[in-house]
C-alpha cells in the first residue's frame, strides 16, 4: 500500500495523449483483448451451462444442491487466492517479468483443473476439479486486470476498458455456443472453450512488454504480508473502497437475475420448458447484443469527455430501471425489451468501472495486481451471496415465485451501486 492516504486530485483526462505519453500498442491491445475474451469463454462456460449438464449426469436426486456445492466451493477458492496471488504478483522478481508466469502458470492450472471436472466419476472429483480450475483462473484473471493499470495509460484506460467489457459479451455467446455444440462429450465441451483461454494466453505473453522488478525494489514477502492481501483500509482510501462497493452492489444485481430467468419465464408467462429455454437463448442474445455495442462506445465517450463516475452511476441507474421493467413483465416482447436496457446499463458500466477503479487505486506501482484481486473478489462474492438470499424475495407473500420481489431487489442493488459510484471523489 501507499504510505499517504492522500487521495489523487482530478485531472481532466483526454482523448488526446499528453505530451510524452504514447498510445499503447494496437497489437498489444488486440492480444489483451484476445487473452480476455478466451479467458471469460472457458470461465463463463462452464458458470453458465456445462457445469449444470455434468451435475445432472452425476446424480438424479437434487442436482440443484449438488450445483451449490461444486459453485460455492468454487467460488470460496477464488474469494481467497485472487488477492493473495495478485500479491504474489506484484512481489514476482523472475526473468520473464512480474506478470507472465502467472498469467501462464494461472492458464495451465485451470486446463488441468477443467479436465478433471470433465472426466469426474463424483461430485466430490467435480468439486476439486472446480476448485483447481478456479485457482487457475483467479492468477490468470487477477494479472489480466492489472495490466490496465501496468501498461495503458490513463488517456486510452476507457477505450479499453470498454474493449474488455466487448470482449467479455462475446465471450458469453460464444463459450456458450461451442459447449451447445460439443454438449455429447464432455471433454469437449469443457476444454474447447478453455483452447481459446490457452490460445489468447499465449499470444499475450508473446506480446506482452512485462515490468521486470529488481531483487533489491521487492517489499518483503512474508505470511504477514499475505494475510494483508484482504486489508484494505476505507478511511485511507475512501475512493477505492466506494468504486469497490459499486462494483459489487451491481454484480449483486446482476447475479439475483441471471440464475432464474428460466424458472420466471415459466411461472410469469407460462411458457412450458423447450419454449422457456428458447426464449432465454433470445433474451440473453439481445442484452448480449446491446452489451457489446454500449460497451464498445461509451467506454470511448469516456475517454473523450474526460468523465468516469458519471458513466458508472448512469449505468447503474439504467440496469436498475430494466430490473423494474422486468418485475412487471407479463408478456415475451416486454421481456426483450427488459433484457435490452439491461444490456445497455451492463455494457455501459463494464466499460467504465475497470477504468474508473485503475485511476483510484492506492498504489500501482507496488500493489497493482493484489487491489485489482480485491476488484475480482468484488463480483465472486456475489455468486455466492446471492443464491444465499434470492429464496428470501421469493418467499415474500407466502410462495415461492414472488419474481416481483427478487427483482426489485436486484434494481435497489443497481442504485446502491450509482450511488457509491458518485461517492468517488478524486476522479471525474
Amino acid at each position: 500500500m501507499s504510505t499517504t492516504g492522500a487521495e489523487r486530485p482530478a485531472t481532466p483526462r483526454t482523448e488526446v495523449p499528453p505530451t510524452g505519453e504514447p498510445r499503447v500498442r494496437p497489437r498489444f491491445l488486440l492480444g489483451y483483448a484476445f487473452a480476455y475474451f478466451g479467458a471469460l469463454a472457458a470461465t463463463l462456460a462452464p458458470a453458465i451451462l456445462t457445469l449444470q449438464l455434468k451435475v445432472a449426469q452425476l446424480t438424479a436426486s437434487a442436482p440443484e444442491i449438488a450445483l451449490s456445492l461444486v459453485l460455492g466451493v468454487g467460488a470460496l477458492a477464488s474469494i481467497v487466492a485472487n488477492p493473495v496471488f495478485g500479491r504474489l504478483s506484484d512481489r514476482t522478481t523472475s526473468r520473464w517479468g512480474m506478470r507472465r508466469p502467472w498469467l501462464v502458470g494461472g492458464m495451465l492450472v485451470a486446463l488441468v483443473g477443467l479436465l478433471v471436472v470433465a472426466v469426474a466419476p463424483s461430485v466430490a472429483v467435480m468439486t476439486a476439479g472446480w476448485v483447481v480450475a478456479q485457482l487457475g483462473f483467479a492468477a490468470n484473471l487477477a494479472v489480466l486486470i492489472a495490466l490496465l493499470a501496468d501498461h495503458v495509460p490513463v488517456h486510452q484506460r476507457g477505450s479499453v476498458s470498454g474493449l474488455l467489457g466487448f470482449a467479455q459479451a462475446v465471450a458469453t455467446v460464444v463459450g456458450i455456443a461451442l459447449a451447445m455444440a460439443l454438449s455429447s462429450s464432455n471433454v469437449a465441451m469443457f476444454l474447447v472453450p478453455a483452447l481459446l483461454m490457452l490460445a489468447g494466453t499465449v499470444v499475450l505473453a508473446l506480446l506482452l512488454p512485462d515490468r521486470r522488478l529488481a531483487p533489491a525494489d521487492r517489499p518483503p514477502v512474508d505470511l504477514g504480508e499475505l494475510l494483508r492481501s484482504y486489508r484494505l483500509s476505507p478511511r485511507r482510501f475512501p475512493d477505492f473502497s466506494w468504486a469497490l462497493l459499486s462494483r459489487f452492489a451491481l454484480w449483486m444485481s446482476i447475479s439475483l437475475v441471471l440464475g432464474y430467468q428460466l424458472f420466471f419465464l415459466r411461472a410469469r408467462l407460462g411458457l412450458d420448458e423447450a419454449a422457456a429455454s428458447q426464449m432465454v437463448f433470445f433474451g440473453v442474445l439481445a442484452q448480449t447484443a446491446t452489451i457489446a455495442v454500449s460497451a464498445f462506445v461509451t467506454g470511448r465517450l469516456s475517454d473523450r469527455w474526460g468523465r468516469r463516475r458519471i458513466f458508472v452511476a448512469v449505468a447503474a441507474a439504467v440496469f436498475s430501471i430494466g430490473l423494474l421493467v422486468l418485475a412487471f413483465v407479463t408478456t415475451v416482447p416486454f421481456y426483450l425489451v427488459a433484457m435490452v436496457v439491461l444490456g445497455f446499463g451492463q455494457g455501459t458500466y463494464v466499460a467504465v468501472d475497470l477504468a474508473l477503479i485503475t485511476d483510484v487505486l492506492p498504489d500501482k506501482e507496488f500493489d497493482a495486481a493484489r487491489d485489482m484481486g480485491l476488484v475480482n473478489v468484488s463480483s465472486a462474492l456475489t455468486h455466492t451471496l446471492a443464491p444465499a438470499i434470492a429464496p428470501l424475495f421469493l418467499a415474500i407473500g407466502g410462495g415461492t415465485r414472488n419474481y416481483t420481489a427478487l427483482f426489485v431487489a436486484g434494481a435497489v442493488w443497481s442504485m446502491i451501486a450509482a450511488i457509491a459510484a458518485m461517492r468517488v471523489r478524486s476522479a471525474l
